[in-house]
């Protein structure tokens, strides 16, 4: 993939590209969404990521953005999309790519309120009024759209909110992420397998 770079992007610093195709899996009809996450959490600062999928990763463009990346992607050939993706700061790197700029993922955050509770749909954030409970039924919702919904709750949510997903498991991924971002919750296991999970925003 050949990257054009305008003066503004010959300024930055040489990204390192991380390459990840997850081609194989997708025709085999296993979720890659685990092993995508798994590079995410090892990029360092300065890695650009290429992915290879069989189709254009929507869901994941909203759930990269919340985690602050943008992305360009375009399509080299019969199920074989590329999307690059590298820290908002870099978005100079991406000009002349197709598609998504800084505001990549807005499909997917469309999709990820696809359903949402009146509570869910939280009005812009400000300091004034009592905590509030948002509740989000994520079942039957296929990975990623349960996290981008919680995270997409959460980075609305005023502190001292409380976030309650109704999930049909335990999200482990996700529960590691609340963790990363230093939020204390509470996990109930249900009796048909299912989990609500209580997060307060602080």
């Amino acid at each position: 993939m050949f990257f054009r770079k305008s003066k503004k992007a010959a300024e930055l610093p040489q990204l390192n590209r991380v390459e990840l195709d997850v081609r194989e899996e997708l025709r085999n009809k296993r979720d890659p969404f685990n092993i995508i996450m798994k590079t995410v959490k090892e990029l360092g600062k300065q890695d650009m990521l290429v992915l290879h999928a069989t189709l254009k990763p929507v869901p994941l463009l909203g759930l990269m953005k919340l985690k602050g990346y943008v992305s360009a992607t375009s399509k080299a050939g019969h199920e074989h999309w590329i999307t690059t993706f590298v820290r908002k700061e870099y978005a100079a790197f991406l000009q002349g790519e197709q598609d998504e700029l800084p505001e990549a993922g807005t499909e997917s955050h469309e999709e990820a309120h696809a359903g949402c509770s009146a509570s869910a749909d939280a009005p812009p954030q400000t300091h004034d009024g009592p905590p509030r409970s948002i509740h989000l039924d994520n079942r039957g919702l296929e990975p990623p759209k349960p996290m981008i919904r919680t995270m997409d709750a959460l980075e609305k949510a005023r502190p001292g909110d409380t976030i309650t997903i109704h999930n049909d498991r335990v999200p482990a991924f996700l529960l590691e992420e609340i963790k990363t971002l230093g939020y204390p919750y509470e996990v109930e296991s249900q009796p048909d397998g299912s989990a609500i999970v209580t997060i307060k925003k602080q």
